[in-house]
């Protein structure tokens, strides 16, 4: 039994260079939100992989039976897929893409290049999810969290409910990324919108603050929301990664 995927959130998949970079996208959200930016990425020659989170890209419902392991053994796979073709990797994430692709920065370690980390995701401070232990077998969702974008005329393509279950699997991720921060050592293009209204500023302070990274950049989006990736500064994004992308992966 398959549930069709949305139109606007399939995969993307472009073979370049032995460059290649993995675009991972959000909780609820698609590879919509990131497709701009890889096709961005193609065009200057780069391998690009987007794949399409299980239970993501069809409905809430599809997605509550799945969790953290199965969002991260898709982009494990992908990761593998690109370095198995390519001289190097880098791997960006926005919001819970940025907290996979720290996990596999910890997993992977030298035969990743370089993070490029967009309002990255690590915590939270809503009350609520103090109660998600509880509330997950009450209730199957909650109000969304998708489309925070500033641009007029812009909506991301993302679940209108939080499924609850599979978002509790994400808090327990959390602690074990968090707990081994101190692992990633990979260079770090961390882009962060001020302005956000589902991630606060602390998740990428604590990340910041963790990392053992040395070469570290932080660049500050003052005119997005948290899905910056199609919101106003998201020229910005793609610009900023591809000289990051250049400067990490030169042999």
């Amino acid at each position: 039994r398959s549930v069709a995927i949305l139109p606007g959130a399939e995969p993307f998949h472009h073979d370049g260079s032995e460059v290649g970079v993995l675009l991972c996208h959000g909780f609820t959200g698609t590879p919509q939100s990131m497709r701009p930016w890889g096709e961005y990425l193609a065009d200057r020659g780069y391998s690009v992989r987007i794949p399409l989170l299980p239970g993501h890209g069809t409905t809430w419902q599809e997605m509550n039976q799945t969790r953290w392991e199965d969002w991260y053994a898709a982009v494990d796979t992908a990761f593998r897929e690109l370095h198995e073709a390519s001289e190097r990797v880098v791997v960006c994430g926005l919001s819970m893409g940025g907290a996979l692709a720290l996990q596999l920065a910890q997993g992977h370690g030298p035969r990743i290049s370089g993070l490029v980390l967009v309002n990255p995701a690590v915590k939270v401070e809503d009350p609520r999810t103090l109660l998600l232990p509880v509330l997950k077998h009450v209730v199957g969702s909650l109000g969304a969290i998708g489309n925070d974008v500033k641009k007029p005329g812009v909506t991301e393509l993302a679940y209108t409910r939080t499924p609850l279950k599979a978002a509790h699997s994400q808090l327990v991720a959390w602690q074990s990324i968090v707990r081994d921060l101190p692992e990633v050592t990979q260079p770090v293009l961390l882009l962060r919108s001020p302005q956000d209204h589902v991630v606060p500023a602390s998740s990428s302070a604590l990340i910041l603050a963790r990392i053992s990274s040395l070469d570290v950049t932080e660049i500050l989006l003052e005119d997005s929301y948290h899905v910056a990736t199609i919101d106003n500064d998201a020229q910005r994004i793609f610009d900023e990664s591809a000289k990051f992308i250049e400067r990490t992966t030169l042999s």
